[in-house]
């Protein structure tokens, strides 16, 4: 398979997943808001959130290290076979010291004992995880397959044992089962991938350092992802406020999944390869095909959710939810500004080997966040949160900015932003118009999300957008080699 439909492929693959991770709470979300209500969604955003930083300590940036080692060394089966044991036994010892200070907390804790219990399968999947070697070989396929399986049987199980509120503890527990099992289904795979090495040419600790460096931004990353929830449980006290935020968070983040993350997922591997090969003006030329693409997604999920928020939150979260619109509206611009900080660093400075510098520019926001929630929270409850988050992530996303200009102008990558902003403001204006259409709330939902769609790529055609271009270009071209044959 040559370069560009390998790419292709994984990208496809990868995005499937991403959308099956996306349409999984589409189905199941309507059904657990309702059934465990706002209270019970805040108590598992909030355990949920302090095991995050247990999984995060045991897999102590494996995943981004692992996909860079392996990609460099994707042509040398006996030293990627090396390296992904090395890797993989430092996980399992970091995740055996992680699980220790599980329990502790699990042993002190009286009011919340049965959610951590319950999130334990959790933490020991992370010894599984081993999506970092297939993506490093880019065999997405491998990691994709397993856990679809895996997932869709998980909101199967969701339905039909999950029934009335005392069923918090069942639901977060499947939550953690799927999550394991989907990780141990990617060893089915590896024998055909690794060659027998010799365990006495291990060297764990010198991947210790590394990993350590990935890990800082990993953990100073949870301070605007995953402190937050935390910080909303403790300030507030109120299960209500987390369940809200949990919600919100939820919708953007699946709009985040499916604008960069597949993208990143695939192009990481991709890269740090090419920088080993020195390829750089091949690295210029995806990175700005990749921020075209992002843009194109980006500018329209964040301009329709603000659109379609009210309808959104009545569909699928039912009555008692109707904070969660507002915080939507203010947690749409994160869809752009986390795309511009996550692209460049898993495109250019994690491949270029500035994974330390990019740490700095994480800690400084995580640093601004952090006081910026501890002084809004209290006031402000989650909306002091998203706020805080905003502005920590417009800092990590200009400092990024700033220190790319040795491979990227920035100005080449907004050059076309005004256009889809253009594109984005129509459309939000025609759904709201549709909005006042007197029929079922579903109903109007589903025009709006359809129509909305059909004008943003519309307006950006007619106006000649550079991503619409290219794809009114290769149809062109697909419709000429068919011609042909």
């Amino acid at each position: 398979m040559n370069t560009k439909s390998s790419l292709k492929v994984n990208y496809l693959l990868s995005l499937s997943y991403q959308i099956l991770t996306m349409i999984t709470p589409l189905f199941t979300a309507p059904y657990v808001s309702r059934v465990l209500g706002a209270d019970g969604v805040g108590e598992y955003s909030y355990t949920q959130s302090i095991m995050t930083y247990f999984s995060m300590l045991a897999a102590l940036g494996t995943a981004s290290y692992g996909i860079r080692e392996i990609a460099r060394y994707r042509n040398n089966k006996a030293t990627y076979s090396r390296l992904f044991w090395e890797i993989e036994i430092l996980s399992i010892l970091t995740t055996m010291v992680s699980l220790v200070g599980w329990i502790i907390v699990i042993c002190f804790s009286m009011e919340y004992r049965a959610s951590f219990v319950a999130l334990t399968p959790w933490l020991i999947s992370t010894i599984f995880d081993i999506s970092w070697f297939y993506n490093g070989l880019e065999k997405v396929s491998l990691t994709v397959l397993g856990n679809s399986i895996c997932k869709i049987a998980g909101v199967i199980s969701i339905f039909v044992f999950v029934k009335q509120k005392d069923d918090l503890y069942l639901y977060i527990f499947l939550n953690a089962i799927t999550c394991m099992a989907g990780n141990m289904s990617m060893w089915l795979f590896l024998p055909r991938y690794l060659v027998k090495v010799n365990p006495q040419e291990f060297r764990i600790g010198r991947h210790f350092h590394e990993t350590l460096i990935y890990f800082i931004p990993t953990i100073a990353s949870s301070v605007y992802m995953v402190l937050d929830k935390t910080l909303i449980g403790i300030i507030t006290k109120n299960a209500y406020e987390n369940g809200y935020y949990e919600q919100a968070s939820k919708i953007v983040n699946m709009a985040k999944s499916c604008v960069f993350v597949s993208v990143n997922n695939i192009m990481t591997a991709r890269i740090s390869y090419l920088y080993k090969e020195n390829r750089i003006d091949e690295i210029k030329g995806r990175i700005y095909k990749s921020f075209d693409f992002i843009f194109f997604l980006g500018y329209g999920a964040f301009f329709g959710i603000i659109a379609v928020s009210e309808e959104l939150v009545s569909v699928f979260f039912g009555t008692g939810y109707e904070p969660v619109i507002t915080l939507l509206k203010m947690m749409a611009p994160l869809i752009i500004i986390v795309a511009i900080s996550n692209c460049l660093g898993a495109q250019y400075f994690t491949p270029a080997g500035l994974r330390k510098q990019s740490s700095e520019y994480i800690i400084v926001g995580s640093i601004v966040n952090l006081i910026l929630n501890l002084v809004l929270i209290p006031k402000f409850e989650t909306k002091g949160a998203v706020i805080g988050s905003i502005f920590a992530e417009i800092i990590i996303s200009s400092l990024y900015l700033v220190h790319c200009n040795e491979i990227i102008k920035v100005n080449d990558l907004f050059r076309h932003s005004y256009k889809r902003v253009l594109a984005g403001m129509v459309m939000w204006g025609v759904i709201r118009i549709i909005a006042k259409i007197n029929i079922s709330v579903i109903a109007v939902l589903a025009i709006e999300i359809f129509v909305g769609a059909l004008v943003y790529i519309a307006i950006l055609a007619i106006i000649k957008d550079s991503f619409i271009k290219q794809i009114i270009a290769l149809a062109q071209k697909k419709i000429k080699e068919w011609h042909i044959c």
